[in-house]
């Protein structure tokens, strides 16, 4: 038996004053990650009186450029741009089942079907709640949801870890280079990011290599990498330019620079020196409609007179927590497939869980 997804929720409407947000509680399109990541959180609130709000336990969907997949469910009170779609689950329907039935791949095919505008299309709400998807009893609904909210469950947990660790590093960093910022010399005098080459999504090769662009994820995937892991990237345009990040595997570095380990035996000294002074590196971006930061920008910067045996010793000293980290998110990334499989199964019902005893 199917159903309208209308008769299992509705969009929320209630509104909520900005003055009563901060930048964990607020959710735009900007800071809500593709493929199903979740968010981060906002760089800034927006210079209105009121906006959107939700509540926890509702699910979050960003409504322009559907095929970015960009979905929470909220584990707070809150509010968010009205680009963002608040769905309330109505009564007798699990929030975790119609959370799961909102992250099926086919509902994202559906509202970009449905959707209006062709450079940046958005989700046409009439159509969305037009979208058809089984019906089942509670009970039924929440086994569903729980097999697949347990894969989901371990990969917050790795990443909760992975973010333990990364501030261990971080701290030990800060006990071995105390004084790193004094401008003895600049970053430039030791190494120079390189620029990466573009790739546009209709370029790319299918494959199962990151393409890392100016956003805060793959901004598709390629059958061949430029860069030799591990490798630390800093996102060069848009929204999130000068965002540092670290792959353990080879990447496609686009619309980024990169320093990689053909270029030094101590990226993760280099990463964690550049994650140290994230804000720092914000704060440098040239442009105001579409801001960037340049391979010079982090060649400019200044540190002390390097010993380069402590930056050896402080490689040896976390490279087991990097690779621990990329352990982790090698894992979710199994774990992910694990789910994206069995989630359209259990939700069209092929995967039968009435005698399972959850």
């Amino acid at each position: 038996m199917k159903c309208k997804l209308k008769e299992i929720c509705t969009f929320r409407k209630k509104k909520m004053n900005v003055a009563d947000l901060t930048t964990e509680t607020y959710i735009s399109t900007e800071n809500m990650l593709p493929n199903k990541s979740g968010i981060v959180n906002a760089s800034s609130l927006p210079s209105v009186d009121s906006t959107q709000a939700y509540e926890k336990g509702d699910v979050l969907v960003s409504n322009i450029r559907p095929y970015f997949k960009k979905i929470w469910k909220a584990k707070f009170n809150g509010g968010c741009s009205n680009d963002v779609l608040v769905f309330t689950a109505k009564e007798n329907v699990d929030s975790d089942f119609l959370y799961y039935v909102l992250t099926d791949d086919k509902f994202f095919a559906f509202a970009m079907a449905t959707s209006k505008g062709t450079k940046m299309p958005r989700g046409d709400k009439a159509s969305i709640m037009e979208y058809e998807v089984p019906f089942y009893d509670v009970e039924v609904q929440k086994k569903i949801a729980s097999i697949l909210k347990d894969i989901d469950t371990k990969i917050e947990l790795n990443n909760v870890i992975n973010n333990n660790l990364e501030q261990q590093a971080l701290a030990i960093f800060d006990n071995m280079f105390p004084n790193i910022s004094n401008a003895e010399k600049t970053i430039g005098d030791t190494i120079t990011p390189k620029r990466g080459k573009g790739l546009l999504s209709k370029n790319a090769v299918f494959g199962n290599i990151p393409v890392v662009a100016g956003g805060l994820e793959p901004s598709t995937y390629h059958n061949t990498a430029n860069t030799i892991a591990p490798v630390l990237v800093i996102s060069a345009s848009g929204a999130n330019a000068g965002y540092v990040s670290l792959w353990n595997i080879p990447i496609w570095s686009s619309d980024s620079s990169f320093i990689d380990s053909l270029m030094s035996d101590d990226v993760y000294f280099w990463y964690a020196l550049l994650k140290k002074r994230q804000n720092e590196i914000y704060d440098a971006q040239i442009g105001s409609a579409q801001p960037h930061i340049y391979p010079q920008h982090i060649a400019s910067m200044p540190i002390c007179n390097l010993n380069f045996n402590e930056v050896s010793n402080y490689t040896s000293v976390v490279t087991p927590i990097f690779e621990m980290i990329g352990h982790n998110k090698d894992e979710n990334m199994r774990l992910a497939t694990t789910r994206d499989t069995l989630l359209p199964k259990l939700i069209s019902g092929e995967l039968d869980v009435s005698e399972i005893d959850i």
